[in-house]
């Protein structure tokens, strides 16, 4: 619990205090460190797992497999993946595939990655292509993009992030009238993108907010922190990034569209309304643009005395900014 809300120490203390620990707690505290960015950390854990007796499950590979992905260890992913079949006789599903095409996507092996896909010894489900999909988004993958989309359409034919993702890539690309195609698919099937929200907890008090929003008491006052945020990490070496932004909007409109994101917006807010040394946590309901993640990280290293985290709920993944742990 105190894990999936960002707080990574105050589980790892409760984790140590523990006299007996079980197959599911060694899977708490692993999948948790993987899921934080954490992930060498996440790799000891499973060390000093398989040292104290506890025989891993097929929850502690996800957890193994995704703290590889998290820190690029391309070799060892491949090697545990294998070990989970050979050594602990566990059977490779769905989630287990998806980490590999992750692992092996984020290491710009996309190639692989479809390979990969094509010799599972099952269907591949829509988190398999999904994954595959989001990495042709980050590495500019295009021709691969749009033959994953096609599959993950075909299982999911109402999912708005798959359109979303397939626009983005073409856009990246500069191929505007293939990004006006999948829009108008959009809406000749009816397909509704939800719009982005991000909310945060401060004082036991949720305050919700959207893009450039304006309805927020302190507004004002948040604006004003977001400007000076910008200007920081601007001279940091921070470049907005406006690749998927409509081509024929002004370049001044697209830089300042960007600058007030909804999460954003929720981290001024919690900057301004929380005492240094807090954990800030920030709940989006849908993913963390490029712009958005780049910034952030500029932020988090810019406040030392913060822990910034973003939890997306359409991945149910928590991104670690916490530069200061």
């Amino acid at each position: 619990m105190y894990a999936k809300c960002g707080r990574l120490k105050d589980s790892h203390k409760i984790f140590d205090k523990m006299f007996n620990r079980n197959v599911v707690t060694w899977n708490a505290i692993i999948a948790r460190s993987a899921q934080h960015g954490y992930g060498m950390e996440a790799l000891h854990l499973f060390e000093q797992m398989q040292n104290a007796g506890v025989k891993p499950d097929e929850v502690t590979f996800v957890g193994v497999l995704s703290a590889c992905s998290h820190v690029g260890l391309l070799d060892e992913g491949r090697q545990y993946f294998d070990s989970m079949t050979i050594d602990h006789g566990i059977i490779p599903k769905t989630e287990h595939c998806a980490c590999m095409v992750d692992l092996l996507g984020r290491a710009g092996c996309l190639k692989e990655a479809e390979d990969f896909i094509y010799k599972m010894a099952f269907q591949p489900s829509a988190l398999v292509w999904r994954t595959l999909l989001g990495a042709c988004r980050v590495y500019g993958n295009m021709e691969l993009g749009k033959r994953a989309a096609e599959r993950l359409l075909e299982l999911e034919p109402n999912d708005a992030a798959s359109y979303v993702l397939l626009s983005n890539i073409y856009a990246a690309a500069g191929r505007w009238d293939d990004r006006a195609k999948v829009i108008k698919m959009m809406k000749d099937r009816d397909v509704k993108k939800e719009p982005g929200r991000s909310w945060i907890e401060v004082k036991s008090r949720v305050h919700t907010f959207v893009v450039e929003d304006r309805s927020h008491p302190q507004m004002s006052d948040i604006y004003a922190k977001l400007d000076e945020l910008t200007r920081q990490i601007e001279r940091a070496g921070y470049i907005p990034d406006m690749n998927f932004i409509l081509h024929d909007v002004e370049q001044e409109q697209k830089q300042h569209s960007l600058g007030y994101h909804s999460e954003k917006l929720a981290i001024a807010f919690g900057l301004i309304s929380t005492p240094s040394g807090t954990s800030i946590t920030i709940m989006k309901n849908l993913r963390v643009c490029v712009d958005c993640h780049t910034a952030t990280k500029f932020i988090s290293k810019g406040f030392k005395g913060f822990e910034i985290y973003i939890l997306e709920q359409v991945t149910y993944k928590l991104l670690n900014f916490a530069y200061n742990m």
